[in-house]
């Protein structure tokens, strides 16, 4: 996989379905929404950015993504809850690492809507768009020790368990054990 590829096709994200989600590029439009969910301590607990102070701080980021998005430099998607017609989180790749054709998974999801299963849709059929157009040999996902639900939704798409790296990030001021699991082209399945 080039660089190149992954910037082509990110300046035009692609919109992605699921039964109860429509996976499309974040807009300024969405700051309400995300606001709602990002300024919560609860949700930044395990994430490596502190709450958003107000709605501004929101718009702002939100601006500064819809440039990355212009140049295909930023690879999440918004999470679009089609019964309730909000944005409810988002989705997407992390990082790419072009010349052993994988990529890191990461994910956020607005806490009146955990325990549904809708991130397990959402991270599925964003890694089955890893596995069929990127042609991605292994998909990874890292998270802090003790989010549990995290690990939960990895393993239940069938990624593997690989191991802790002891305090290996310095988040918020404290060094954290990072786990990490992942997933294989040929151990992936589309149904």
């Amino acid at each position: 996989m080039k660089q190149e590829t992954i910037y082509e096709i990110f300046s035009h994200i692609p919109p992605l379905e699921t039964e109860r989600l429509l996976l499309r590029a974040i807009r300024v439009s969405d700051a309400a929404d995300m606001y709602d969910y990002a300024r919560r301590p609860e949700v930044t607990r395990y994430l490596l950015w502190n709450p958003h102070p107000d709605i501004k701080h929101t718009k702002r980021y939100l601006e500064y993504l819809a440039t990355r998005y212009r140049i295909g430099m930023f690879y999440d998607w918004a999470l679009i809850h089609k019964k309730d017609h909000r944005m409810i989180g988002t989705c997407g790749f992390v990082r790419f690492d072009c010349p052993h054709n994988s990529a890191e998974i990461g994910y956020v999801l607005h806490p009146d809507y955990q325990g549904q299963g809708l991130m397990p849709e959402a991270v599925h059929a964003v890694m089955e768009f890893g596995f069929s157009t990127l042609e991605l040999h292994r998909i990874e996902a890292r998270f802090m020790v003790g989010n549990d639900a995290s690990r939960k939704v990895m393993e239940k798409l069938g990624m593997t368990f690989e191991g802790i790296k002891r305090q290996s990030m310095l988040v918020k001021g404290s060094y954290r054990d990072i786990g990490t699991c992942a997933i294989l082209a040929n151990e992936f399945k589309t149904v």
